[in-house]
């Protein structure tokens, strides 16, 4: 027997009450705020092309490809023999001029005084004698007793003790005074210059041996021993694992959702579960369209932003290009929150 119209709808009524309230659900899921949000990227570091300031031959190489390497280690050389002896060489330079400007401030001897003394009292005494025999001399010639020769040499002998006299007088006077100041910075100037030219020597020699700028691993090694080598040809390419960043693009609509130092997870397909963390470092204040090597389920015409996520990898497995995953917490996640999570 049919049930009466009023009775269906009331049993009815439950189930439409049920689809309501499932209905009003799935619309506040659909409408509500994501809990957090989903950027795809890949992993990024720096490089270095490193290359000798010399130009030599490579006589060593003690680093390989995928060799973790320190700050400051050691990782070629350029064969140094001639910076070597040019560097023994200026510095044996400096050495000679050195001890000519400290003999010139130290002044004259006093040996050297006494000898300029004694030389001005043997030449006072030479005059002397030379006056007396001309006198005598005058005195005979004049008696008619000897010829006017003699009195011409005479003459000649005294002017020639005179001269001894006042040269020997001179060399006492330079001697008493000492060097002149503009010997002494002339010779202070060659030390100077000389002083320069050995530090350049040393620079030449140290420019000699290359060494890592930061701890960083041996990406390439471009030339190898034997090589010639030039500041226009790099010997190595060191990736810097610090910093270790994913470049990933934002969508311009969930730019307002994110800013530098909200805490962030980085997810590789590499290690499956595991968590890298990480946190926003920088976002471009200009736009830009997507790459093409980045996957996003948006259309790829839209315009993005790009932004730098840094990532702790004390272990290294993450690699450059890896492709990853970002999710950056939207709730109880401030800015400035975790401006450095590796420590």
């Amino acid at each position: 027997m049919p049930l009466p119209k009023r009775l269906m709808v009331l049993l009815a009524l439950p189930a439409l009450l049920v689809a309501a309230g499932a209905a009003w659900v799935l619309h506040q899921r659909m409408h509500a705020p994501a809990a957090q949000l989903t950027l795809y990227g890949n992993i990024d570091l720096r490089q270095v092309q490193l290359a000798f300031d010399a130009v030599g031959r490579i006589s060593s190489l003690p680093v390989r490809e995928g060799e973790q390497v320190r700050k400051g280690q050691v990782v070629a050389r350029l064969d140094d023999t001639r910076l070597r002896d040019a560097l023994r060489r200026a510095r044996a330079t400096l050495d000679a001029r050195s001890n000519v400007l400290a003999a010139l401030r130290s002044g004259t001897r006093p040996q050297e005084v006494a000898q300029a003394r004694a030389a001005l009292h043997a030449a006072q005494a030479a005059w002397s004698h030379a006056q007396a025999t001309w006198r005598r001399q005058r005195s005979l010639v004049e008696s008619g007793f000897l010829p006017r020769q003699n009195l011409d040499d005479a003459t000649e002998a005294l002017r020639a003790a005179q001269a001894g006299r006042e040269r020997a007088g001179q060399a006492l006077s330079l001697a008493l005074q000492g060097p002149r100041k503009q010997d002494i910075a002339a010779a202070a100037a060659e030390v100077d210059a000389d002083r320069a030219a050995l530090a350049l020597a040393q620079r030449q020699l140290d420019d000699a041996t290359l060494r890592s700028p930061d701890d960083a691993v041996v990406e390439n090694r471009i030339l190898e021993v034997g090589d010639m080598a030039s500041p226009q040809t790099p010997v190595l390419t060191l990736a810097l694992r610090d910093p270790l960043w994913v470049r990933a693009y934002v969508p311009e609509p969930e730019l307002g959702r994110i800013a530098p130092g909200m805490h962030a997870e980085v997810y590789s397909d590499s290690f499956p579960g595991q968590a890298f963390a990480a946190w926003i470092g920088f976002i471009s204040p200009s736009a830009e369209f997507t790459p093409r090597q980045v996957q996003t389920t948006q259309l790829r015409t839209q315009l993005v932003y790009r932004t730098r996520v840094y990532v702790c990898d004390a272990s290294g497995r993450l690699r450059l290009g890896m492709p990853v995953t970002v999710q950056v917490p939207l709730h109880d996640n401030p800015a400035g929150a975790a401006s450095d999570a590796c420590r």
